[in-house]
């Protein structure tokens, strides 16, 4: 069954803004799985890939949270240091269990935000039953040589990443090799598509 619709505002430990939340139920048969979606550093819980993502997994049965980051909330374009957006996917993540009591329950988000969810995991295995990266941004953009991979082999949960083939922040010959040998990743690569 799935969780009613709800709007939440949501405490965040350290920060002086409460973040909005939106949880939206699945439209298909329903999983009994809650997706955690956090956006980009560009976006914000209603830029249109995140809508669309949500529309398209609550079709398939998920239930789906999308939410804002506290330097979102402030009105700010520049987003926190990750320990900062670690304790944001952490408070949201928290509350929707305790809220929608979902029987399966996966972190993500597009870009940043899938970042943060992917380290929040490799520390606290238990925040999560899975993870679900979308543009996982892999390095800066023009600098592969300064590679985000290293708490990738810490994470013990099952991981599906979705990049395209022309991402500039996720080089697929870089990707492949850093989660080669990790059993619980999979990578699905979007032929011809961009970070965008």
């Amino acid at each position: 069954m799935s969780a009613p619709a709800a709007a939440w505002r949501i405490a965040v430990p350290g920060e002086d803004v409460a973040v909005r939340a939106v949880l939206e139920p699945a439209t298909g048969a329903p999983l009994e799985a809650l997706f955690v979606c956090a956006h980009g550093a560009g976006g914000d819980m209603d830029h249109r890939e995140l809508v669309a993502t949500s529309t398209a997994l609550r079709g398939v049965g998920f239930d789906v949270v999308r939410f804002n980051f506290a330097y979102r909330e402030r009105g700010s374009g520049r987003p926190d240091p990750m320990p900062r957006l670690m304790r944001c996917v952490a408070a949201v993540a928290a509350h929707a269990r305790d809220a929608a009591r979902p029987r399966r329950l996966v972190l993500g988000g597009r870009s940043m935000g899938g970042r943060a969810a992917s380290m929040l995991l490799a520390e606290q295995a238990l925040a999560a039953d899975a993870l679900l990266a979308l543009a996982y941004p892999l390095h800066p953009a023009r600098a592969p040589e300064k590679p985000r991979d290293a708490h990738l082999a810490r994470i013990q949960v099952p991981v599906l990443s979705v990049n395209g083939t022309r991402d500039a922040l996720c080089d697929r010959a870089l990707m492949t090799r850093a989660v080669s040998g990790l059993p619980n990743w999979t990578i699905h690569w979007l032929e011809a598509a961009d970070h965008g």
